[in-house]
């Protein structure tokens, strides 16, 4: 009992941004369990339905492709955008409307621009021979870009309206996640089609959903303008000055997971499916934690800096270290539960136990880059905090050119295990450097004062 007393003294001494980050972290977190609920019964579903087929490599091809910028988007607008308004809030907040509305204009143009690209540029690129996939796959894939582009705008809008749901420090962005896997779960049960094309129809509703259930919250509190294709907004400068850096940062960290996509073309069929049904176990435990870290250190480190940021270096590293210690611990559970997890989530229907034992080596490979992920994303919201978006973009250069090299060495000697290792080396090195930087960062602070 004098041990509680004096963990809950020291808790409630604790400096008010520990409460912050910890409450956000807890709604966050909260939030994410429910949507990943959601989307674990969608993964079960199309284990069922589909297993590890051709069907689900083509279609995980052409989304995962499709997906790619949509990430590379939302990944620039939340380490650009939320310090940004954070800032606009405490010194020009009657600029924010007018800045809104201009970049909700951006967005669409934008949208609308990749999914032309797409719709010309796949056919193109699946009738490559260098390509690796099987005749079923690529006919299967060629069939189903015409609905599958319609994401691209889908995408593109609702990552701006998440990431305007949290700079505003709300965190309801995070449980509207769930909203599309809710969506292409009711779809596959609904839809006897043996095909494809439920999986294709219930993400496009999902996405659809998933716009309309954030725009709501938004529009009701007054936070969506009418789109204005102009950009007079004094605060495109320092937008556009940090979104530069990022684009080439974003573009190369988000490239990694197509180039695993390449790398498993060209080994057997179902080698994608097989690390992504390994990958989606690991979004759903990397989702109670990375999600939480992103989405309250960043908003918080952004308002400690912009009121002077006296606090912020004990904050920081305090996370930080508390961050790894979570990774090491859930790598360690995760590692041990993970034959019970692949069988409990997938095994049934067309998901045999060859394919438990598959995905279940997979999994544990992909779990070692925990320890490094975690507090890697609170080095990032510390780093973004301060503008500092050259070294974030060197960050995810560097990762890029780590994991195309770890790939070429691990994948003909390990296969697919080498794919998921070869991941774990690469957060493994940008943890490194990311703390290098940082600490870099805090000593300058320091020294000017």
């Amino acid at each position: 009992m004098k041990a509680f007393g004096v963990i809950r003294r020291r808790i409630s001494n604790a400096h008010p941004d520990h409460h912050a980050i910890a409450q956000g972290m807890a709604w966050v977190a909260l939030f994410v369990f429910v949507g990943k609920l959601a989307s674990a019964a969608k993964e079960m579903t199309i284990a069922y339905r589909y297993g590890v087929s051709d069907q689900v490599d083509a279609y995980l091809f052409i989304f995962n492709l499709i997906n790619w910028p949509i990430g590379v988007w939302s990944g620039i607008l939340t380490i650009v955008l939320v310090p940004l308004a954070a800032r606009i809030r405490q010194t020009a907040p009657a600029e924010l409307p007018r800045f809104r509305a201009e970049l909700f204009a951006f967005t669409l143009v934008l949208g609308c621009d990749l999914a032309l690209l797409f719709w010309f540029g796949l056919p193109i690129l699946l009738r490559s021979s260098w390509l690796g996939l099987s005749i079923s796959t690529i006919n299967i894939a060629t069939d189903i870009i015409p609905d599958m582009v319609a994401l691209a705008p889908l995408g593109i809008v609702v990552s701006l309206f998440s990431v305007w749901t949290m700079s505003s420090g709300r965190y309801s962005n995070t449980l509207l996640e769930g909203v599309p896997a809710l969506v292409i779960l009711v779809t596959l049960l609904i839809l006897p089609s043996e095909g494809v094309e439920p999986l294709v129809w219930g993400t496009l509703a999902g996405f659809i959903c998933h716009v309309a259930s954030l725009a709501a919250p938004l529009a009701w509190r007054g936070e969506i303008e009418t789109p204005r294709f102009t950009s007079h907004s004094p605060q495109w400068p320092p937008f556009w000055q940090g979104f530069g850096i990022m684009l080439v940062g974003q573009t190369m960290a988000g490239s990694v997971g197509i180039i695993d996509q390449f790398f498993a073309s060209h080994l057997d069929t179902g080698a994608i499916a097989t690390i992504s049904y390994a990958n989606r176990i690991l979004a759903l435990i990397i989702g109670l934690g990375a999600t939480a870290v992103s989405r309250a250190t960043l908003p918080a480190f952004s308002r400690i800096k912009s009121q002077g940021g006296e606090q912020l270096k004990r904050i920081a590293m305090f996370w930080i270290r508390l961050m790894m210690v979570l990774g090491v611990v859930t790598l360690i559970i995760s590692w041990w539960l993970a034959p019970w997890i692949v069988k409990l989530l997938f095994e049934r229907g067309a998901f045999t136990a060859l394919n438990t034992q598959a995905v279940t080596e997979v999994f544990r490979y992909g779990l070692i880059q925990l320890p490094f992920f975690f507090p890697g994303l609170a080095l990032v919201s510390l780093l973004a905090s301060h503008g500092k978006h050259n070294l974030i973009a060197i960050t995810g250069i560097s990762n890029l050119l780590i994991k195309t090299s770890a790939n070429y060495v691990l994948v003909p000697v390990m296969g697919i295990k080498g794919i998921v290792l070869a991941t774990g080396i690469m957060y493994m090195i940008s943890f490194v450097l990311l703390y290098w930087f940082a600490i870099m960062l805090l000593k300058q602070r320091e020294t000017t004062g």
